[in-house]
């Protein structure tokens, strides 16, 4: 089963966790098969926020919310169930920083659908 891993950080400890040591927990991660993406975001600065209502695009500098902690990046993982999950966010060097958000990825209720993301198994060739 697939979950994503959302980091949070305040904007104080922001750098906080180096790039390396990070990029060496995710190479931990994909050399077990568990890790199937993960990425860094730029600060909340950089994001727009987009609505569509009654037809109309309205576009709003900055995230959605005003939060204590903003989304610094993702971990998209699969593992065997939450648990197992919890175990392997655990380990992701921001958690000593900030926050980890753990939740399980749904599949599309669509007729054959598979999945957008292929399993680890088939990344790791």
């Amino acid at each position: 089963m697939k979950y994503l891993c959302l980091v949070y950080l305040s904007k104080e400890k922001w750098s906080a966790c180096p790039d390396a040591v990070c990029f060496e927990a995710a190479k931990g991660l994909q050399a077990s098969g568990h890790l199937l993406a993960a990425e860094p975001l730029h600060p909340v600065e950089t994001a727009t926020t987009l609505r569509v209502r009654n037809g109309q695009l309205s576009m709003t500098d900055g995230p959605f919310a005003e939060t204590k902690e903003q989304l610094a990046g993702f971990y998209l993982l699969e593992a065997n169930d939450l648990n197992d999950a919890i175990r392997l966010a655990a380990k992701i060097p921001p958690v000593q920083h900030g926050s980890i958000e753990v939740r399980p990825v749904r599949e599309l209720e669509v007729a054959d659908f598979q999945s957008f993301t292929p399993p680890a198994s088939e990344l790791a060739t």
